[in-house]
């Protein structure tokens, strides 16, 4: 079993570039089924998560080319309407496929997907929107059967909760749907609106009115597109909570900090001073100790994300002052307490709210990472902790960091793999 290996307390200084978007790319290679055509991706992150998704393709027929950040997918020729169970339960997200066979090759047969177990993440709103389009969908021993005879006809959707998946499943669902689709209640994240920039580039009518709707107008047939991912917001927040713990000075490369305008005023309320230009950039400079006195309550965009709470949380371990962090998208999100505990952090968990106490040190210890982003919590309070901790539990980190360790260590940070 493989463990990173991390000496504490050594400040990072220097200039890392900002991966393509695990939560962008995911959606949109799905997507590049109902094109029927070659998609050109760049800035596309080389994450265990996206090598399943590819695998997938292929499996259904897809020809897929990886080459350095790029990847090139044909689907002229779509042979198969069913994912292996193997495949659909290493990734949560797989669950995107299933709008996206429907919309190419009008049924499907999938297993209920994996991934980090983060609590319920109830694809109900996946199954009633897609049914409000006209699909039949037959559930039972833990798979899915699809089918559309004719095609799926346009409606209006409100969906209860502004979930991402099944924005954006019903939105790929929709794009050749017969007539006008009106989907209310819309996940707002900018990865929402990366996946309707490539339907867009492909063809499809997709317009954005009023506040959290959308509205697509069903086309034919979609075409191939070149297309470029935006950069992964959470491994920015990541990279700058790891400066935060290390007295660091990062330079971040390929930063949209519109993406991140709920995360930059957490890090200058804790000391740091954080610049941005319009190169998509963004410096952050720590101060000698963050000081942290607030309460984070994580919320659907433009709030601050679920996913940016761990690393948050681990920079907060080392601050001076109390914070009250409020997980209000998940249930079981806090799977990272208990092993930032065993460095040293004072976190008391009630529910879903977490209070943590700054203390002055963190101390290396042997941890477990237990899902993604609480893996990265666990690499950033290991850069803060005096001593030396190593993490296992890599899996999870592959599947959304791109060479996380050599960018660490190309700023200054003692970390390797073994």
């Amino acid at each position: 079993m493989s463990k990173l290996i991390i000496e504490g307390a050594r400040r990072l200084k220097g200039e890392i570039n900002i991966q393509g978007s695990k939560n962008s790319i995911l959606p949109i290679l799905a997507a590049s089924l109902v094109a029927g055509d070659e998609c050109v991706i760049h800035n596309c992150p080389r994450i265990s998560d996206v090598d399943i998704t590819l695998k997938i393709l292929e499996h259904l027929g897809s020809k897929v080319n990886f080459e350095k950040n790029t990847v090139i997918v044909n689907s002229e020729n779509i042979i198969k309407n069913n994912i292996p169970n193997l495949l659909m339960r290493k990734m949560r997200s797989s669950i995107i496929f299933l709008g996206a066979l429907i919309s190419a090759v009008g049924s499907a047969e999938i297993s209920l997907p994996g991934g980090c177990e983060l609590g319920p993440r109830p694809i109900d709103m996946h199954i009633e929107g897609l049914r409000q389009l006209g699909l039949r969908v037959d559930e039972g021993y833990g798979a899915l059967r699809c089918s559309n005879e004719g095609g799926l006809e346009g409606c209006n959707i409100t969906l209860s909760f502004p979930s991402v998946g099944a924005t954006e499943n019903l939105i790929i669902a929709s794009v050749k749907a017969h007539g006008t689709t009106v989907i209310s209640n819309i996940a707002k994240e900018p990865e929402i609106m990366d996946l309707v920039a490539f339907l867009n580039s492909c063809g499809a009518k997709i317009e954005c009115r009023g506040e959290g709707t959308l509205v697509i107008e069903g086309v034919q047939k979609l075409h191939g597109a070149e297309y470029t991912i935006i950069p992964d917001r959470i491994a920015a927040v990541t990279y700058m909570s790891a400066a935060a713990v290390t007295v660091g000075d990062l330079l971040l490369k390929n930063v949209i900090k519109e993406h991140i305008g709920a995360v930059i005023p957490v890090f200058e309320e804790a000391g740091c001073t954080v610049q941005t230009n319009s190169k998509n950039s963004l410096r952050i400079t720590a101060p000698t100790r963050p000081y942290f006195n607030r309460m984070i309550r994580t919320m659907p965009y433009p709030g601050f994300p679920t996913d940016a709470q761990a690393p948050v949380m681990a920079m907060s371990c080392l601050a001076d002052g109390t914070s009250v962090f409020v997980e209000n998208i998940f249930t079981n999100r806090y799977k990272h307490v208990g092993e930032l505990l065993r460095l040293g952090a004072d976190i008391k968990v009630e529910g879903r709210v977490a209070i943590v106490e700054g203390v002055k040190r963190l101390f290396g210890a042997e941890v477990t990472a237990m899902d993604l982003r609480g893996a990265a919590a666990l690499v950033v309070a290991g850069l803060g902790a005096e001593g030396i901790t190593k993490i296992s539990g890599l899996s999870h980190i592959d599947r959304g960091y791109e060479n996380l360790e050599n960018n660490l260590g190309l700023v200054g940070a003692s970390i390797k793999r073994v």
